[in-house]
């Protein structure tokens, strides 16, 4: 009875759960998702060059080995992203969702934005700010599509997600169901399929080969969660796996410094899989460990500041403090900027923003109604007896902010 009557499978209508006893919260996607940021973390601290000068393998030759694979935490991440974006979007309006995302990523970003390019600005020995002009048009989170240098080497990601919110925005605005969920994910994977070969620029940019697989997976591994497991979905994480598999090595090739095997890469991202199969049918519901709610929360701010903050202290302090002291103690500092960052930025800002960004849809479309309630005047026009278009709302206005199998969900 685990999946039974979690929504309907109905594709002309948008889906609503039938459960009188909301789902637990996983709180095992907030720890993978921790576990994705420090895997990130420990790969720029012990596997780059970085602030050591030298190559990280001299620094730390046993440790390398391992950390030099760190970088699959961002596979990991949209992998995750993949579930909990079809999670925190059914049954909502595409205005929710542009709230929801906008304040979930913006708040947070901003500051790290500004944060980052003080410090290296200040201290400009492992990165430099070009100019304050690309410091600006980095806070729009849009700099990569404009050919502007990122302030921070993590933020190509932050674009990556952003493609897959407008893409998937185009389900959200017709209204999720299970069939336009399976339709989406067809489609992009027939288009990151087609792209290499088609030598179309925008149809590259928008398809992501190396990377839409793990969201095409994601969103999978959510329907099997919310519904059942079926041969259908089985075989759209099968496809998706095969694919991002393909990819591994080119993405091994793009971090590795020198020949290294891909094979441990090609694993974790298995790995990663084999665990979100086992999350979405169940199988970990069972871990109810409430501080995972925070390890979670912590994971974005920490993403957001580590790289250039952490590699400009490790510079400072390189010649003065034993190299696993230093980045040992590192990491429990940023975790501690993290929670700041949360406590002091995201929940206050965020809630600032949700509270002004709402008011801007709702005015909108108060005052996109026609004031004889969407039917025109006999006029010999189509429009005379068309009804007025509204889109369907079937959730309430709460924010999601908790990764749940109810209606509540972070993004990445």
């Amino acid at each position: 009875m685990r999946f039974a009557r979690r929504g309907q499978l109905d594709g002309g209508r948008t889906a609503v759960r039938q459960q009188s006893v909301p789902a637990p919260r996983l709180y095992v996607l907030d720890g993978l998702r921790l576990l994705a940021a420090l895997m990130v973390v420990a790969f720029h601290y012990t596997a780059l060059r970085g602030g050591w000068g030298r190559p990280a393998r001299e620094v730390f030759p046993h440790l390398e080995t391992v950390t030099r694979y760190g970088w699959t935490g961002v596979e990991v991440f949209f992998l995750i992203s993949g579930f909990v974006i079809c999670m925190s979007t059914w049954g909502r309006r595409l205005g929710d969702f542009v709230v929801s995302r906008a304040c979930r990523i913006y708040p947070a970003y901003w500051v790290a934005v500004l944060l980052t390019a003080g410090v290296v600005a200040l201290w400009p020995q492992v990165r430099s700010v070009k100019n304050w002009d690309v410091v600006l048009t980095n806070l729009t989170m849009l700099q990569q599509g404009m050919g502007v240098w990122d302030v921070d080497g993590v933020y190509w990601t932050l674009f990556a997600e952003l493609k897959f919110y407008v893409l998937f925005a185009i389900v959200v605005a017709t209204g999720v169901t299970y069939r336009k969920c399976v339709l989406f994910c067809g489609l992009w994977t027939t288009a990151a399929v087609i792209a290499p070969s088609a030598h179309i620029k925008l149809l590259d940019i928008w398809a992501m080969p190396l990377f839409s697989p793990y969201f095409v997976a994601g969103i999978a591994f959510y329907l099997m969660h919310r519904f059942k497991p079926t041969a259908l979905l089985w075989g759209i994480v099968g496809m998706s796996l095969l694919l991002a598999l393909h990819g591994v090595p080119k993405r091994v090739a793009d971090n590795a410094d020198g020949v290294v095997p891909s094979w441990p890469a090609t694993l974790i991202v298995v790995l990663a899989f084999v665990l979100m199969a086992l999350i979405a049918n169940g199988a970990l519901n069972r871990v109810q460990w409430r501080w995972l709610a925070t390890a979670g929360a912590l994971t974005y701010p920490l993403y957001l500041l580590h790289q250039y903050i952490g590699m400009t202290i490790i510079y400072g302090l390189r010649d003065r403090v034993p190299a696993p002291l230093l980045v040992s103690a590192l990491m429990v500092v940023m975790l501690g900027a993290a929670w700041l960052m949360h406590r002091c930025v995201e929940q206050p800002l965020g809630k600032r923003l949700r509270t002004a960004l709402r008011k801007g849809i709702e005015e909108m479309r108060r005052e996109s109604v026609a004031p004889d309630g969407g039917r025109g005047r006999t006029s010999g026009t189509l429009r005379d007896n068309l009804p007025l278009l509204k889109e369907p709302r079937l959730y309430d206005q709460a924010e999601p902010d908790r990764v749940g199998a109810a209606t509540k969900a972070d993004g990445a």
